[in-house]
């Protein structure tokens, strides 16, 4: 084969790849952009002024306030006293460096960041046991816990941060802050410090889901560095392809034009002629309602309290601004894929 067939090839590959990610990208989003999908995903049930108090007791009720030592996260500038019963001379304190190792007898350097008390104890035996000590066992005790803090604002009764030594779910840390005010919503922001790719940075949790209709699933774990936002009532709320997904302040008179861009406007890779904009409906009722935004009249809505409105995405559009076509030096060439809305 002739050295341009043979880059032919090649190129023809690389458009066959991205066909093959443009079909895959076209299932997940009208998987993802149903109406249905939407609505199930965001919650929109307000909680009166009088229910915070109720609210705040079944929280307390739910929360775990006592934690156990076993389950203390472990992260840099962490002191350790780790024991090995068979063999004193194998016992040490250790602080975590800054890139999460520990040095230990024998065994050098070994990562510990991230995991657990009880979780390192059971690294260190697997070490060991492996080519030291037949069946070892290993106590870790955190002297002084340095490394793990969560930050609580907004309608808290006592916002601020927190020590976060072990691994809580949402009503927890919410309990550490005394619970929320009167003037808070229903809806409280959690702010990721890191995710992993596939994760978004920004979730959204309906609180009255959670506590009065049971949605175990939206007591999310909170990580070390995250930070818990409870905004007042007087909020609406944007998230999909838009360029800054979040809660803003309701102004006077303010309108769905103006909402968008105030989160930063849509993302090009979203749907101006597919919105959805979730509404309670006599307080109870949850109704979503589809939004061209071609329609000069749609843009002048009027944005209530406790509103969500979601961008879909395009799938299309997801692709061209998340993928590339590279040709390098003769006979090398390939097609890479990242997500823009990461």
């Amino acid at each position: 084969m002739s050295k341009k067939n043979e880059h032919i090839c090649i190129f023809l590959t690389a458009i066959l790849a991205v066909a093959f990610l443009a079909v895959v990208l076209t299932a997940c989003s009208n998987n993802q952009n149903t109406t249905e999908a939407i609505v199930k995903k965001y919650a929109t049930v307000p909680i009166q002024e009088d229910e915070i108090t109720r609210f705040n007791e079944q929280m307390f009720a739910a929360a775990k306030m006592h934690t156990d030592p076993s389950d203390y996260l472990l992260g840099a500038g962490d002191l350790l006293e780790i024991t090995v019963f068979e063999s004193k001379s194998l016992n040490t304190t250790a602080r975590v460096s800054s890139r999460g190792y520990v040095t230990l007898p024998l065994l050098g350097q070994i990562e510990i960041k991230g995991l657990t008390a009880r979780e390192a104890e059971v690294k260190i035996e697997d070490l060991y046991r492996a080519k030291y000590i037949k069946d070892p066992h290993v106590s870790v005790f955190v002297e002084e816990h340095l490394s793990q803090r969560v930050t609580l604002v907004g309608q808290f009764k006592q916002p601020g941060t927190f020590e976060y030594p072990s691994k809580q779910s949402l009503l927890d840390v919410m309990a550490l802050a005394g619970g929320l005010t009167d003037k808070a919503g229903n809806m409280v922001q959690i702010r990721r410090h890191s995710v992993r790719p596939d994760e978004p940075n920004v979730l959204l949790v309906d609180l009255d889901e959670l506590i009065q209709e049971g949605r175990t699933d939206l007591n999310v774990d909170i990580n070390g560095g995250d930070i818990v936002f409870a905004p007042e009532a007087g909020q609406f709320f944007v998230d999909g392809a838009i360029r800054r997904p979040g809660s803003y302040p309701i102004k006077d008179n303010l309108i769905l034009r103006e909402a968008l861009l105030a989160a930063g406007g849509i993302a090009p890779w979203g749907l101006k002629d597919s919105l959805v904009l979730i509404r309670n409906v006599d307080g109870r009722e949850r109704k979503a309602i589809e939004v061209d935004l071609n329609k000069a009249e749609n843009q002048e809505m009027k944005i209530k309290d406790a509103d969500i409105i979601v961008v879909k995405t395009s799938s299309w559009g997801k692709m061209v601004h998340g993928s590339g076509l590279w040709i390098g030096i003769p006979g090398f060439a390939g097609v890479g894929y990242k997500n823009p809305e990461q």
